[in-house]
């Protein structure tokens, strides 16, 4: 075996290795709709255009490198320019980039239109969760981080992250969508700019504040897809995926019948007088979802950026009625964020009343510390 044939079996070897470590985990999954898989398609023939081209350049110079080396007597030629050459090397890259350039606009074309769609979703990025609406449906909720993340994540009760299925990637409500109909998602945020971004759906898209982007997506099958915010938003960026569950359209229009029935039993909450013991209990349930990331689950919060709770002004005393108005209002100015849109009657009056009676806050139990949700009511 000469030596440039033992130099091309090399080659060819590294080729081939690194085509299937591709296949195994280092290639783009091809998705799960029409527009994933015509994005695989086009990204497939570019990387071997790439390959062939570097097989031919590299090959040309390892070639010319191993026989016309000056110790086997070669000289090298002594030219000023050649018109030829000038020609070759800007026309066949011309004509490869327009080559690739057709499929590659037709597929931004195909990739913008949202037009003629089935449904509507309207997203909306929160420092750090994701509002999803179904404006036909009259369906909308908030879709934080699981608590088995966050808790893994705070180190809570010496959890070990890595003993957390999907660890980050999972979310307490998921955004359920049905196989087969052409969503158009309408995108923009409330506070910074985020993105969306879906890579089995092919979707990646900016929120801006003040702006309304829209993408969209048909999905073929029914299935689990997981995505995160893409756009660095903040302290908690990596605490914010995104899971859309693909059912059948059976089973969607049965969860959209369990989210009706669901609302209407949130607002049967908001009427009924709460026992302590329940307001605490659920109270928790949301500090930890929506509060601890600021101001950590033991409530002392991070100091020069968000304010302990422990003993503040705002959480004892007879300082109540303001409670009730920074967490339904925020605080301008600040990093508090408005949660009157965000959460109900009832999980406010369990959120403030767990923030006036933990942490020692009411260490003489006195029961003036709990909220009602009719008085969260009264307040909007």
């Amino acid at each position: 075996m000469t030596k440039f044939t033992k130099v091309v079996a090399v080659i060819f070897g590294l080729i081939t290795a690194a085509t299937a470590q591709a296949d195994w985990t280092m290639n783009m999954r091809k998705g799960a709709t029409d527009i994933s898989h015509d994005i695989f398609d086009l990204h497939m023939i570019v990387l071997w255009v790439c390959v062939a081209i570097g097989v031919l350049v590299f090959g040309v110079m390892i070639w010319s490198m191993i026989y016309h080396r000056k110790s086997r007597g070669y000289e090298a030629s002594d030219f000023h320019e050649s018109t030829l050459v000038e020609i070759v090397w800007t026309v066949i890259p011309a004509v490869i980039l327009i080559l690739l350039a057709i499929p590659a606009g037709k597929m931004l074309i195909d990739i913008e239109d949202s037009s003629n769609s089935d449904m509507t979703v309207k997203v909306t990025g929160y420092q750090w969760k994701w509002e999803y609406e179904y404006p036909e449906e009259g369906i909308s909720f908030f879709s934080n981080l699981a608590a088995s993340s966050r808790e893994a994540a705070g180190l809570k009760a010496g959890v070990n992250p890595a003993t957390v299925d999907h660890y980050l990637l999972e979310v307490d409500n998921p955004l359920v969508l049905p196989v087969g109909k052409k969503v158009r998602f309408l995108l923009t945020s409330n506070d910074v700019n985020h993105a969306w971004w879906t890579p089995d759906l092919a979707i990646k898209k900016d929120a801006i504040p003040g702006f309304i982007n829209d993408m969209w997506a048909t999905i073929n099958e029914p299935g689990i897809y997981r995505g995160q915010c893409a756009e660095l938003c903040g302290r908690d960026h990596g605490f914010m995926p995104v899971v859309v569950v693909a059912k059948t359209q059976e089973d969607y229009d049965a969860w959209v019948a369990e989210q009706k029935g669901a609302a209407a039993a949130k607002a049967e909450e908001a009427d009924k007088e709460w026992s302590k013991e329940e307001l605490m209990t659920k109270g928790e349930e949301v500090y930890n979802t929506s509060c601890a990331s600021c101001h950590l689950q033991t409530g002392e919060g991070i100091p020069g950026v968000f304010p302990s709770l422990i003993g503040s002004p705002l959480t004892i005393g007879d300082s109540i009625d303001e409670h009730i108005d920074v967490v339904l209002n925020g605080k301008s100015g600040t990093a508090m964020q408005a949660f009157g849109n965000q959460l109900d009657d009832a999980e406010l009056a369990a959120v403030i009343t767990y923030e006036r009676n933990a942490w020692g806050n009411n260490a003489d139990g006195d029961d003036k510390q709990i909220v009602q949700p009719s008085m969260i009511k009264a307040k909007r």
